[in-house]
């Protein structure tokens, strides 16, 4: 996530021998759950747990890493999502455009990219709401233009469990009247949890081996988990910083206690890892003043950082164009509807009338930065490899060491309705044609 106001203390990075030896016991003891081992294992003589006599049919996992850019995976800090990328299904994987957080993820549970599921930003204003939205809002009529896969679970009668996830906290479909009467009730997953950054990667995994504990009629048969804190490293200290290192490597972990966590109750899953951006670095040298371009009284931001979106003020439409819509250096300005085609992006009211995008690692600001600054940020044009993101998908459903062409992020939400069994969605822009080639077996539609 990118708002500072979300951000709190993170979790120490145990020390060499510690962090070494827990990762040798979770790999040894746990990764067989999916098919990966480290070393030949012994027959047990000790009679199993009662738990492990169920047979248990798997369960789906989606598992983000937020801010996961792709190439992490090669800077040996990721024992365990290496090994589950050798034994399963890996690719690059591009996020929609804007790679954003907040609409990235919600095109990897919609199926749609943000200009036609209507979280087109961090933040967005609407004539239609006094209060802009912001990573924070729950209000439902953002939200309502589509439908996330669990409401679509819960209605099938499969029950979801979210631990965190964009969206998983708003009752879809809820109406409220203008009189602020509930007008039609809303759908949620039947469990969920409301996000705080305070809840450590040790009580998310925690939460979620909970669930899967419970007796089979209650018992979900989807589950989410989020991990934010690679990407706050990228934003505080950059792509490249020994931090950023550590958090990859405190998330590889805990991923490894969650499938120590399954392995101990005999549950099979079928793992999806996915992250919804990459990152970039960035530096305080390299920004783009819009204070320097025009006149700031002429227009109104909505949003600054990798891009800005702006309106120009009634009446100076011609000023604020004339500005904005010429060349310049590390950054190229559209009205919304000359956006280039290849970012499906523009359609969508939400969209202000101009976009300004920066070049990878840099920024365009309102004013010049007060004091110097390093770190990261995303949000860039989504082909850009600082932009790939992370794709693993590992279980019984998916052959071994398969590697699959680059694809972009909207084949996740088909992938997932097939491992569940629901039946392929219409009208969607991902098909998930990319993945015939990655499963054990043809999984049928429920």
């Amino acid at each position: 996530m990118t708002s500072p106001d979300l951000r709190r203390t993170w979790l120490r990075l145990p020390s060499a021998a510690a962090f070494a030896g827990l990762v040798a016991t979770i790999l040894a003891a746990t990764l067989a759950v999916t098919g990966c081992s480290t070393a030949p294992s012994r027959e047990s003589p000790a009679t199993p747990p009662a738990a492990a006599a169920e047979q248990r049919a798997p369960v789906t996992v989606l598992v983000s890493i937020d801010g996961f850019r792709e190439d992490y995976l090669r800077r040996g800090v990721t024992p365990t999502l290496t090994q589950l990328a050798a034994g399963g299904v890996s690719a690059v994987m591009h996020p929609s455009f804007p790679a954003k957080t907040f609409p990235n993820h919600w095109t990897l549970v919609t199926g749609l990219r943000p200009d036609r599921h209507g979280i087109v930003g961090n933040r967005m204003e609407s004539p239609e709401r006094k209060a802009p939205f912001t990573m924070a809002t729950d209000d439902p009529w953002w939200w309502n233009a589509a439908t996330p896969i669990w409401v679509d679970a819960e209605k099938a009668g499969l029950r979801t469990a979210v631990m965190f996830w964009p969206g998983a906290n708003v009752a879809i479909g809820e109406l409220m009247g203008d009189d602020g009467h509930k007008q039609a009730p809303g759908t949620r997953p039947s469990d969920w949890m409301q996000y705080h950054q305070a809840i450590t990667n040790v009580q998310r995994v925690n939460t979620v081996l909970d669930w899967l504990r419970r007796p089979a009629d209650i018992r979900p048969k989807f589950v989410t988990v989020y991990f934010d804190e690679v990407d706050t490293a990228g934003h505080e200290h950059g792509p490249d910083s020994p931090e950023l290192n550590q958090a990859v490597a405190r998330v590889d972990t805990a991923l490894g206690a969650l499938l120590a966590g399954v392995k101990a109750l005999g549950q099979p899953v079928n793992l999806v890892v996915v992250a919804d951006h990459g990152m970039a670095a960035t530096h305080s040298d390299r920004t783009i003043a819009l204070d320097t371009l025009l006149d700031p009284k002429l227009y109104h931001l909505v949003e600054t950082g990798t891009f800005a979106s702006l309106a120009p003020l009634p009446g100076m439409e011609a000023q604020v164009e004339k500005a904005l819509l010429k060349p310049h250096a590390h950054m190229e300005c559209w009205r919304k509807a000359d956006i280039p085609a290849r970012f499906h992006y523009g359609s969508n009211p939400r969209i202000p009338p101009l976009l300004c995008l920066a070049e990878p690692g840099w920024l365009v600001q309102a004013s010049a930065p007060r004091k110097p600054f390093q770190g990261g940020n995303h949000g860039y044009d989504n082909m850009a490899p600082s932009m790939n993101s992370l794709f693993i998908a590992h279980g019984p459903a998916f052959v071994a060491g398969r590697v699959l062409p680059d694809f972009e992020n909207i084949e996740v939400y088909p992938l997932v309705r097939q491992l569940m069994g629901l039946p392929a969605a219409p009208a969607v822009d991902g098909q998930g044609t990319v993945f015939r080639s990655a499963f054990t077996a043809p999984a049928a539609p429920r």
